[in-house]
């Protein structure tokens, strides 16, 4: 009886485990696809940069104001941002894979646990 009792709470541990890795995977993917966005809309911006004549004006919007800034600079600050975003979106992928593989541990171990709680009541009952 108390050999289920433990085994019940540990089962019940383990499942919280999972949903918080779960909820943790859910976070990736939203912070994932805030980025990936992030990454289209910069690469659209760096396409429509590398059209512009050399001598184009190209302002940058701080806070309320539109301030004047140079063709090179924007092209490399977008560039910039595009790396960033890029490595981050890399990371975010390292991140998941690390989390998909402890789920999958954690159901393993959820698993075995159910087991083990059967056969303590297969054994009980046949008793």
């Amino acid at each position: 009886m108390a050999a289920t009792k433990e085994l019940q709470r540990e089962l019940e541990n383990k499942a919280n485990d999972l949903n918080k890795i779960q909820k943790d995977i859910s976070k990736n993917h939203q912070v994932r696809k805030k980025y990936t966005i992030q990454l289209g809309e910069n690469e659209l911006v760096l396409k429509e940069l590398d059209l512009l004549n050399e001598d184009a004006n190209v302002y940058k919007l701080i806070g309320p104001v539109l301030v004047k800034q140079d063709l090179a600079e924007a092209n490399a600050n977008v560039r910039k941002r595009i790396d960033y975003i890029s490595a981050e979106l890399k990371r975010l992928d390292a991140t998941l894979q690390d989390l998909e593989e402890k789920q999958n541990s954690k159901k393993e171990a959820i698993f075995k646990v159910q087991q083990r709680i059967q056969s303590l009541q297969a054994g009980k009952a046949k008793a």
